[in-house]
């Protein structure tokens, strides 16, 4: 009866934690950035930030279409399967933060786009991730990389992820800063229970990334 009470406790203790990170956003691991460097290059400007992130495995998701929104769900159906113990080891690995979008658009208005799904790894899985057992899923080994980013609150939909990436490009081109128009990244921190102090970012990056 002891290991059944002691079973119940663990239970209630997980889907408490659970709980809690859906509607609070807590408890998540971020992957690591670097310092800024004192040089006036890496720093937070009045409406972006430049942020270096260090090298890091993620476990990806590809796929095509018109519609930003619906990869994206689709994207994260496929992974959160894979957290939930959908891999050869039969692990179930924490949710992290941000869940991304690397977005690379279409050459015209009717050409698919190409969407990559991404979530974090968590340090205790980074040297030894486990493999996906889906095929459509991958461990994608980030490079370091640097990017200026924007961040906003509320709800966030493909609309409102383009005129945010616009405002970016346009501080960007005020500033005189280089950057690449392509990819860019969306970037979700909460669960769509949080109703509130919601967090939301794009990323442009620096300088060319070749994965």
């Amino acid at each position: 009866m002891l290991s059944t009470f002691t079973r119940d406790l663990n239970t209630a203790a997980v889907m408490f934690k659970t709980i809690k990170q859906a509607l609070f956003s807590t408890g998540l691991q971020y992957p690591a950035v670097t310092e800024p460097k004192d040089d006036g290059c890496e720093t937070k400007a009045t409406d972006y930030e430049i942020r270096t992130y260090k090298p890091t495995k993620w476990v990806s998701t590809t796929t095509s279409g018109m519609n930003l929104d619906e990869a994206l769900g689709a994207g994260f159906r496929k992974l959160f399967k894979y957290i939930q113990g959908n891999n050869v080891n039969k692990v179930k690995v924490e949710m992290t933060a941000p869940v991304t979008c690397r977005v690379n658009p279409g050459d015209g208005p009717t050409c698919e786009s190409h969407f990559t799904v991404s979530f974090y790894i968590p340090e205790e899985h980074q040297d030894n991730p486990p493999e996906p057992s889906d095929p459509d899923v991958f461990v994608e080994n980030r490079k370091e990389f640097t990017a200026y980013i924007r961040t906003y609150g509320g709800f966030s939909d493909e609309n409102l992820k383009q005129e945010e990436l616009l405002k970016l490009v346009e501080s960007l081109q005020r500033d005189g800063v280089p950057f690449v128009d392509t990819p860019y990244y969306t970037a979700g921190y909460d669960s769509p229970f949080k109703l509130v102090n919601r967090r939301n970012e794009v990323w442009i990056l620096k300088q060319k990334y070749e994965p």
